[in-house]
Order: structure tokens, then sequence, then C-alpha cells
């Protein structure tokens, strides 16, 4: 059922589009037909396939980095509290500073290449995810934490079985924001440095004002996002199965 109000609600904003572009003209916004009609150019120049291997690099490789970094460290601040409060203020510092600040940096020492593009998703995607990973293992069921003391179970059973189940939300949550910024960052990273990817033709095809073809880049992005979610979620529910044995 949810399948169809999705595919109900996809019509209904196809619809939409069609219509402002009827109502603004097809210069400014591209009616449906027009954007398919130039995603079917793309493809044939080879354009877009490219375009696409190359963002997805960019991205796969910054989120999985921020991934093995972030989730490990969280669980360290959270489950030692001497590590977590001396070091979440400056966590959360680098959380508050705009990651653009430190594209020049960047360069400097990585150049211009994928490294550089890399590590500006890194840097975006890593902060939601450690911080969620952090908040999640602190917010720990302490009547659990109790019960599991008093049955004298070890340390690590009790990290095992309560505290990582009851972070996997939290964690989720983290991994979500992550690829929402990650996603941008992307873009951002295509932009300052090797202007290639699909951040490249979308400044391309928006510098010259060629809108079907702006659109299509557009859309590709939202499709990859929409992708991470669905693949997150049932991740969830995976981790929830998961949560729910251990």
């Amino acid at each position: 059922m949810i399948a169809l109000y999705r595919v109900l609600v996809l019509a209904g904003l196809i619809g939409l589009w069609w219509l402002i572009s009827l109502q603004v003209g097809g210069v400014i916004i591209p009616s449906p037909p027009a954007t398919l009609g130039a995603a079917q150019m793309l493809l044939a120049e080879g354009r877009l396939l490219p375009a696409l291997g190359d963002s997805l690099i960019t991205f796969l490789g910054g989120y999985g980095l921020a991934i093995v970094v972030a989730i490990p460290f969280g669980l360290l601040m959270g489950a030692f509290a001497p590590v977590g409060k001396t070091l979440e203020v400056y966590v959360f510092a680098l959380a508050a500073t705009p990651r653009v600040a430190f594209v020049p940096l960047i360069i400097v020492f990585l150049g211009l290449g994928v490294e550089a593009k890399i590590f500006i998703v890194f840097l975006g995607a890593v902060m939601p995810i450690l911080i969620n990973t952090y908040a999640g293992v602190l917010a720990t069921d302490r009547d659990l934490l109790e019960m599991a003391q008093s049955v004298r179970a070890g340390r690590l059973e009790t990290f095992r079985r309560i505290v990582l189940p009851g972070a996997v939300p939290f964690v989720i949550a983290g991994l979500r924001l992550g690829a929402t910024i990650g996603l941008i960052n992307t873009v951002v990273a295509e932009l300052y440095t090797a202007v290639r990817g699909l951040g490249g033709l979308l400044a391309l095809y928006g510098n010259t004002f060629r809108m079907a073809e702006y659109f299509v880049i557009v859309l590709m992005l939202a499709c990859i996002g929409v992708l991470v979610a669905e693949g997150l979620r049932l991740a969830e529910k995976r981790l929830v199965r998961w949560k729910s044995g251990s």
C-alpha cells in the first residue's frame, strides 16, 4: 500500500512539475518530456555515466571512510566517560565549523585529485555519524545496565547485548544525516577541486542556462539520495531484528 501511495505522490509531483513548466515556460523550467530527452542525449553523448561514476567514487569513498572512523570513535567516547568528556567539546566545535572553510587547506595538502574530494566528503559525513553514535551510547537504559551488573555480566557482554543494540537507532540516524551531508559535499568537492562528476556538469549547465540538462543532473543526485536512504532503511530493519534477538 505504501508503494502505491509513493507512486501516486510521484505522479502528482510530475504533474505539478509539468503544469509549472507550462506556466513559466520551458526555458526556465523544462517539461518532463524535455528533461527525458536531455537525459537520453547525455547518455548518447557518453557524458552522464562517466560523471555518475566519478561522483559515486567520491561519495562512497568519503562516506565509507566516515563510517569506519566515526562509529568506533563514537562508541569509544560513549563507553569511556573520561574520553568522551575530554573530546566532546572539540568534536562539537569541529561539527559547528563550516566544512567549506577547510577546502583551501585540503587543496594545499592533497591537491585537486580524488583524494581531496574524498576527504571533503569525509569531513561532511563524519561528524553526524560520530555525534549520533556517541549520543546513542550515552542514552543506554540505566535500568538495563543495573540489571546486567546485578547478574554479574561482564563489561564486554553488557556492551554487546545492551549498549550496542540500544545505540542502533541513533547510529542509523547519524548515517542518514551523514549520507545527506556527504552527498552535498560531493557536489561541493567537485566544484572546488577538479570540476568533474555530476557537480561539474551541474556547474556547466547551470552557468550556460541549459536547464533541461541541469534538471537531469539534479534528478540524478536526488535518485542517489533516495537509493542511499532506502539502503539504510533496509539495513535498519536487519539491525532491529538483530537488536530484538540480542
